[in-house]
């Protein structure tokens, strides 16, 4: 394993040509935001800046991939400070979230939709935290986009659309708050029409007014808009909302919340150190292990060991390798991922060159139908396995826990991501997710719903991934950043879910093993499995299903099959969301997905 010798690349098609400049760039997965972000780089800001009003743009324009009630992960580079970090936005479980609530309801799995699943959220205090620590502008200058687009309107997605309408007869039946604002006139809103959510941009307004009460300083202003949401009226209405309404989920039975002002009030995001693998030249950085994040490092360690730097990425050893790897670390994932605040994690033993060169011994030329997760004495926990033979992603009468809408092979997000570089070099990647629009009912005061995070956690007490309270649940949430021969170089990720880390990795394994641009690494056949447990409920698995492009050559497909996977062929331009940026000296570069035809780069 050689990692970085180029090779010419078989495939140079592409849809667009890669970003490039010397001022910045931005990628996002809407074009509204993407241009959101470019401004603010225009007007003076730095990529943290143009970071935070992204990402509060993208919860007005794409409400059924993410919202004010969910959570985030980011992984950065900040010129001045010199090194990678990471800043947990995933809020932890509520005080009275505990397995024996769980166990006194009758339920042995917390529902994927509704309140008993809402954590606290983290977006917003994540985003304070990095305005404040790492932005130089005053939350005026990156709120007022968001607050123009949820009151004016924008576009409504045609995704967007679909979703509600996926969701219209729960709605109707037993969310009537949430008919309110994405039915208004009683039906579902057509694709393209100007959609707006005006209680949305009312709650921002009134928290920028309350921020500009505390005077002109703008440390003091972000601090008092902190006060608003995990102190003040935000906190209030979250609160009063889950004590007072009993709310039907996927379990098929009203629930309340438990999610307390006190809750939100205990929690801040914080600053941590990422995880990093060498991997020839490159050093990737990853959340850690209360993130699925790691899965991309572990794979790299187990493909360490195969000399990918000959071989045709659309071809079926390429192909082969990387889903066998995949297979191993998401299995490691299964059984021993969970909040390292809570859990001895070997994290440190899953990433070692000894763990992995035994791993590695399990791949062979025929593909696994087993969920093989390792052995580290004292450490792990069982795996729970719920096989289905149909697809697995269906969006029913009561909704569904992954807030994707789709069918086999169709991925239509299940959260927004971007990445940004500015001219001075700092770096920025994040995937904001939770509070979707078909993941619980909206707060009528507040405009947005919460997130439905704790489904991920399980209702066995001796799993490192088990519920208690004040715990992070184990995050399908994933950005990376990547140094080259030592200096930051890339950031790239992509909505997904489960499927995040999968294409990560291929995309970053088509850059520096094939010699593709970010661009041509983004638009070539994709591919995922569904072999190992999804994150989100009901939890099933489909044993050595490998869903791919048709536009994977057929005789790669017959190769796969004869190896022994289960292939499924999906539309030609299904897989994936992915964006990313780089930076090499003073030029700046950035591409972005076609799929889906929203996704945009701009720089200069």
């Amino acid at each position: 394993m050689r990692a970085g010798v180029s090779k010419i690349n078989p495939n140079p098609f592409t849809t667009r040509p890669e970003i490039e400049g010397t001022f910045g760039v931005v990628a996002t997965t809407h074009w509204i935001a993407t241009a959101v972000g470019m401004g603010i780089l225009e007007k003076g800001g730095n990529a943290f800046d143009a970071a935070v009003a992204t990402a509060f743009t993208l919860q007005v324009i794409e409400p059924h991939l993410n919202g004010p009630g969910g959570d985030v992960p980011v992984i950065l580079y900040d010129a001045k400070r010199g090194k990678p970090e990471v800043i947990c936005g995933q809020g932890p479980a509520p005080a009275a979230l505990t397995i024996q609530h769980f166990r006194d309801l009758g339920l042995d799995m917390v529902p994927g939709t509704g309140l008993l699943a809402a954590c606290v959220p983290g977006m917003f205090e994540t985003w304070m935290l990095l305005l404040r620590d790492y932005g130089t502008m005053k939350l005026e200058d990156v709120l007022s986009p968001a607050i123009y687009y949820a009151h004016s309107g924008h576009p409504l997605l045609e995704r967007a659309s679909a979703t509600i309408g996926m969701v219209e007869e729960l709605f109707r039946d037993h969310w009537p708050t949430s008919a309110a604002v994405f039915m208004p006139d009683g039906h579902v809103p057509e694709p393209g029409v100007m959609f707006s959510n005006k209680s949305l941009a009312a709650t921002y307004t009134r928290i920028l007014s309350e921020a500009q009460s505390a005077g002109s300083d703008r440390v003091s202003q972000i601090e008092r808009a902190r006060k608003s949401w995990s102190h003040g009226f935000v906190a209030e209405a979250i609160d009063r909302f889950c004590r007072t309404q009993k709310v039907m989920d996927v379990s098929g039975e009203p629930h309340s919340g438990v999610l307390t002002a006190d809750d939100m009030a205990r929690w801040q995001a914080h600053v941590e150190a990422p995880l990093t693998y060498d991997y020839g030249r490159y050093t990737v950085c990853k959340a850690g292990i209360w993130s699925q994040g790691p899965v991309t490092l572990q794979q790299l360690a187990l493909l360490k060991g195969f000399d990918l730097d000959g071989l045709d990425p659309t071809g079926p050893e390429f192909i082969h390798l990387q889903v066998e790897a995949a297979k191993l670390a998401f299995a490691d994932r299964e059984a021993f991922y969970g909040d390292p605040d809570f859990a001895k994690i070997p994290a440190d033993v899953l990433l070692s060159d000894a763990y992995n060169a035994a791993r590695r011994k399990l791949i062979t030329d025929r593909a696994s139908l087993e969920l093989r997760p390792g052995t580290i004495e004292g450490f792990g926990g069982a795996v729970a396995m719920h096989v289905t033979d149909g697809p697995r992603l269906a969006v029913g009468s009561l909704g569904a826990g992954e807030p994707t809408v789709g069918r086999m092979g169709t991925v239509n997000g299940d959260t927004v991501h971007f990445d940004i570089i500015d001219k001075a070099g700092n770096m920025v990647s994040s995937t904001p997710s939770g509070g979707w629009l078909q993941s619980s009912p909206v707060i009528p005061e507040l405009g947005f719903c919460l997130g439905t995070r704790a489904q991920m956690f399980t209702l066995d007490e001796k799993h490192p991934a088990s519920l208690a309270p004040g715990k992070r649940p184990r995050t399908t949430l994933s950005p990376t950043l990547a140094l080259r021969d030592g200096e930051p170089y890339m950031v790239w990720g992509s909505p997904g879910g489960d499927q995040q880390d999968q294409w990560i990795t291929q995309f970053f394994l088509r850059h520096v093993h094939a010699g593709m641009n970010m661009q041509e690494a983004i638009d070539a056949p994709a591919w995922h499995s569904e072999h190992f447990p999804i994150s989100f409920w009901p939890r099933t698995s489909r044993p050595g299903v490998l869903v791919v492009e048709e536009r994977v050559p057929e005789a790669t497909i017959k190769a796969l099959r004869d190896k022994g996977h289960v292939v499924e062929v999906g539309p030609g331009w299904s897989e994936g969301r992915l964006t990313a940026a780089s930076r090499v000296g003073e030029r700046r570069r950035a591409a972005a997905n076609p799929r889906g035809m929203q996704g945009y780069a701009v720089g200069r």
